[in-house]
């Protein structure tokens, strides 16, 4: 079943694997160093039930490219490449800040990455992602 990159479901099946990544599931690194390594961004939604054999309920495939997903691919795998794809893909300032988060996060300073989080965290005290980059750092 393929879909646009902005639907719903693809933004849920993203999400889903991101709070994955920052609840500590050991099979999230991986899945998202290798979405962010494949160029067409394609997204295979595994089942994290047991259970269905029926191919449209038991996955979904989608072009995924998001800012989250690259950023966290980008300070999973050390390198700053993708995160100017998740630059360009950027349109919130929430967005914008995470990129410029991920990039102090892997190449800045300590004290200004420590800087850079808190005023992030104090605006979007919500952002797991941004606290996670932040657990990362440490």
């Amino acid at each position: 079943m393929n879909q646009s990159n902005n639907t719903p479901d693809a933004r849920r099946a993203v999400d889903r694997l991101l709070g994955r990544l920052i609840g500590g599931d050991p099979t999230a690194e991986a899945d998202v160093l290798r979405l962010v390594e494949r160029s067409d961004f394609r997204l295979v939604e595994r089942v994290e039930t047991t259970a269905t054999t029926d191919p449209d309920t038991s996955s979904t495939t989608q072009d995924v490219p998001t800012v989250g997903l690259l950023v966290a691919g980008a300070v999973l795998a050390g390198d700053l490449a993708p995160l100017m794809r998740a630059s360009s893909l950027a349109t919130t300032a929430r967005e914008r800040q995470l990129v410029v988060l991920a990039r102090a996060c892997l190449s800045g300073p300590a004290d200004l990455f420590d800087d850079l989080i808190r005023d992030h965290l104090a605006t979007y005290p919500d952002h797991l992602l941004a606290a996670w980059l932040a657990g990362r750092r440490n």
